[in-house]
């Protein structure tokens, strides 16, 4: 898991007309999979194909599993819920940013 610089991250994704935030999905993909195997285990490539496929439908139910999977996490609560209606209203990358912070949190503070 590694500590990101939310606002870099959030500014990389709007310059790269959401590229960057293809790549982010992919690194909170592969955490999710680090903190909670039993809960989440999905490879971030066939997320991605999933959620390009299907017109963001698996985006919104990797969203809800995020919850979930992260709600292991020191300090951290089952935030699946809000994840899940930020997803239909279009504005997952509000829950990236949520995550982002929890990792950044477990990992050892720093930019949040």
């Amino acid at each position: 898991m590694a500590n990101r610089n939310i606002a870099l991250c959030i500014i990389l994704t709007i310059v790269t007309c959401g590229i960057y935030g293809l790549y982010w999905l992919y690194q909170i993909n592969t955490a999710a999979c680090q903190v909670n195997p039993n809960e989440w285990s999905t490879d971030g490539i066939i997320v991605i194909l999933l959620s390009i496929v299907t017109c963001g439908i698996y985006a919104i139910y990797w969203n809800y599993k995020m919850g979930k999977a992260f709600s292991v996490l020191p300090g951290s609560s089952d935030n699946s819920m809000l994840y899940l209606i930020l997803s239909i209203f279009g504005l997952s990358i509000v829950s990236f940013c949520i995550i982002q912070s929890d990792i950044n949190r477990a990992v050892g503070g720093g930019n949040q």
